[in-house]
C-alpha cells in the first residue's frame, strides 16, 4: 500500500491523500479481499507488502489496532479498464463486489473510475469530446453498473495519459471531473462521521 499526497503549484500540498493497492487478479493470485476490508477500516498502514498467500496478522508491525479517522478511507474507488470490462474473470468481479458490500456496511461511498475510454471506442480514440455522445462508452458504463452494482452517476469515463508528450486539456477535464467529484463525497462523508460523532456526545 501507498499513500500519495497532491503538491499546490503554489507549494504545500493538498487536504487528502489517495491510497494505492495492488490490483485484483483472478481467484487464485492477487490481493486477497480480507486485506483489502483491513484497509477500508483503517487497519493497515503505509508501506505494507500485501503476501497473495495468506492475510496480514494481528501482531505485525504494519497493522493499528486502533486506526484513527485519518487512517480509514473515506471514498472506495475501483479503476476498470473499459476497453477489456467485458473480457474480465467473474472471480475479480466477485472479489470486488465482496469488498463492495463491506464498504457499503461502512457507509463509504463509492466510485468507478473507468479508464481507456478511447481504446474501447474509435469515436473516441479520435475526438475526446464526443465522450458522452459515444453509445459503445454508455454501453460500458452500464455494464460496470451492472457487474458492480454501482449507480451510473458514480461512474467516470476517463482517457488515460500514456504516449503524450504534452497536456491535452480535453483529457484533463475528465479526470478533474472524477477528481473533484471523489473529494466531495469522501468529504461528505467525513462529515457526517462527524456529525454523528456531536448527536451521540449529549
Amino acid at each position: 500500500i501507498r499513500t500519495h499526497n497532491m503538491k499546490k503549484r503554489e507549494g504545500g500540498r493538498y487536504p487528502f491523500v489517495f491510497r494505492d493497492i495492488m490490483g485484483l487478479e483472478t481467484e487464485s493470485g492477487g490481493i486477497r479481499t480480507e486485506d483489502i476490508i483491513k484497509v477500508l477500516e483503517g487497519h493497515i498502514l503505509d508501506g505494507y507488502n500485501f503476501n497473495p498467500r495468506s492475510p496480514i496478522t494481528l501482531d505485525h508491525p504494519k497493522y493499528k489496532k486502533s486506526p484513527d479517522l485519518c487512517d480509514k478511507i473515506h471514498c472506495l474507488v475501483s479503476i476498470v479498464p473499459a476497453d477489456s470490462i467485458s473480457r474480465m474473470d467473474s472471480s475479480v468481479f466477485q472479489k470486488m463486489n465482496a469488498v463492495r458490500q463491506k464498504a457499503s456496511e461502512l457507509n463509504i461511498p463509492q466510485v468507478i473510475v473507468l479508464t481507456k475510454v478511447d481504446k474501447a471506442c474509435e469515436l473516441i480514440n479520435r475526438d475526446l469530446r464526443k465522450l458522452y455522445y459515444s453509445r459503445k462508452i454508455k454501453d460500458k458504463v452500464e455494464e460496470s453498473s451492472h457487474k458492480l452494482g454501482i449507480s451510473l452517476n458514480n461512474i467516470y469515463p476517463v482517457k488515460n495519459y500514456h504516449a503524450e508528450i504534452t497536456r491535452d486539456d480535453s483529457v484533463d477535464v475528465t479526470i478533474l471531473m472524477a477528481l473533484r467529484d471523489i473529494v466531495y463525497f469522501a468529504s461528505d462523508y467525513v462529515d457526517s462521521l462527524y456529525d454523528n460523532r456531536w448527536k451521540y456526545t449529549f
